[in-house]
């Protein structure tokens, strides 16, 4: 199967700290593949750079065949970042409504969108009420409802589950799977160890390198391990815990 993003030997230096090393991998269409390792390993600067906010040092990203160009690849993306980038003054519906006039949404595709990703994420009653009201699950969650609106191609999220509860976490991995059944790729990273699990492929990224590329299950039987956050401790690493 052709891979539908690549990354060929990449590296990524501020100054003199070397943040990623000779970094390979392939993501495949249709599949969830997670990123995986302990703070400072890299995760969110690898995102960045496979969406263009961030340029390799060396190396090549490929996206659908063809070399990386950010402006003709976002109107096919989503992408949630760490920090929320919402209008706290505005309410859920006005953050979202700016959102879709930039991907260019109609006024009934617009409407039909926003209650969607917004029933999708458990906000629909909060839809009228300004963001600066929203506790930070909350926030979390109206940002990866923008990150969905415009029905992407290809979803990149850097940790899109923190602070939210366990059931909303669980049903919201729900909604994951049913965009990849529905032919979605979802490139994310997580330390949460349940949430490794439900990827197809884990990237395991430790001091800038990746020490694996697999299925959970693989990966787990290679290193002899019971569960993936052993293979860490394994190659003397941290902790993934928080």
């Amino acid at each position: 199967m052709n891979a539908i993003i690549q990354l060929n030997d990449l590296s990524k230096s501020f100054k003199t700290q070397h943040v990623l090393k000779n970094v390979s991998l392939d993501i495949r269409p249709g599949e969830i593949y997670g990123l995986l390792g302990p703070s400072g390993s890299g995760k969110t600067t690898l995102i960045k750079m496979m969406i263009g906010l961030e340029l390799p040092s060396n190396g090549i990203v490929t996206f659908k065949g063809n070399k990386l160009k950010a402006k003709e690849v976002y109107p096919s993306i989503g992408y949630m970042a760490q920090s929320d980038a919402l209008y706290e003054e505005l309410t859920a519906k006005e953050n979202l409504a700016f959102t879709a006039s930039l991907y260019g949404l109609k006024k009934e595709q617009r409407k039909q969108q926003i209650t969607k990703v917004m029933e999708m994420v458990d906000l629909l009653p909060h839809l009228e009420k300004p963001v600066h009201q929203f506790s930070g699950g909350m926030k979390r969650r109206l940002s990866l409802a923008s990150a969905l609106l415009h029905d992407p191609d290809v979803l990149f999220l850097d940790e899109p589950t923190v602070g939210i509860d366990p059931v909303l976490r669980k049903e919201i991995w729900d909604g994951f799977h049913q965009l990849k059944r529905e032919g979605r790729t979802i490139i994310i990273t997580t330390h949460v160890m349940d949430e490794a699990e439900r990827c197809d492929r884990l990237g395991l990224l430790q001091h800038g390198e990746i020490i694996s590329s697999d299925t959970p299950a693989a990966i787990k039987t290679h290193y002899g391990v019971a569960s993936i956050e052993d293979v860490f401790l394994k190659n003397g690493g941290v902790s993934l815990e928080n």
